[in-house]
């Protein structure tokens, strides 16, 4: 059984329910998962670029666009409950059992087209060179979270911490967020931890590169953040 190096496992479902056939939806002039896969590819780290889908079109594009997809994802792994994890494990089965296994995986979400390939790199080369089992991207709180609040039943105001209502910003701790682009792991080992735990390195991107893509409204300001990026790199 010839063993590899990284595998990149790029998610894709077809039944997107709030923007419909939201992965390959044209997002300036291509489809949106195009960007991922092109961005995998062009990081050069991949002995192979994968889409696990349960879509026939999603899985056309996506071979039209550099990534292999070897088999059409069973639908018991395709409803709005099954988690990212338990697609991913059927993935590295799947290719386990076709004699190819991996050190590294790498999830990428099919909708990151602010994603650039330095960042995947920082990533690998940060769990590669350590003992951690998990690199992943993140991105800075744009407000502190200390000093957010709630709505109660009636509408009105309900601070999560008021003890820090007084606090100054820049007293507060900084707090960070997942930014949903990618996930690296050491296959050799496990974790009891989640992900945001002490056996993960987060890579912090800066906020102007983070977008999620579950509404109508965060597709818009997807379009504004990538247009502004494409222009700051013309200058």
């Amino acid at each position: 059984m010839a063993k590899k190096n990284a595998v990149a496992i790029i998610p894709a479902r077809g039944g997107s329910k709030r923007i419909p056939r939201k992965n390959i939806k044209e997002f300036f002039g291509k489809p949106l998962i195009a960007y991922s896969i092109q961005t995998a590819v062009e990081s050069k780290l991949f002995d192979k670029v994968i889409v696990t889908t349960d879509d026939e079109e999603i899985a056309k594009i996506a071979k039209e666009y550099g990534a292999e997809v070897p088999f059409i994802r069973p639908k018991e792994l395709s409803d709005d409950f099954t988690g990212t994890g338990d697609v991913v494990k059927h993935a590295l089965n799947y290719l386990k059992e076709h004699g190819e296994e991996f050190d590294f995986v790498c999830t990428i979400y099919a909708t990151a087209p602010l994603l650039q390939p330095r960042y995947l790199i920082e990533g690998f080369e940060a769990l590669k060179n350590s003992d951690a089992i998990n690199a992943f991207s993140a991105t800075s709180m744009p407000f502190p979270i200390q000093r957010t609040f709630k709505l109660d039943k009636n509408g009105r105001c309900e601070m999560f911490t008021p003890e820090h209502y007084g606090t100054r910003s820049q007293d507060l701790e900084e707090a960070f967020q997942d930014a949903g682009q990618f996930y690296w792991s050491k296959l050799d080992k496990k974790s009891s931890e989640i992900m945001f735990g002490k056996d993960s390195i987060p890579i912090i991107l800066p906020r102007y590169l983070v977008q999620d893509i579950d509404t109508l409204e965060d597709w818009i300001r997807a379009e504004y953040m990538y247009e502004a990026v494409k222009k700051s790199a013309q200058r």
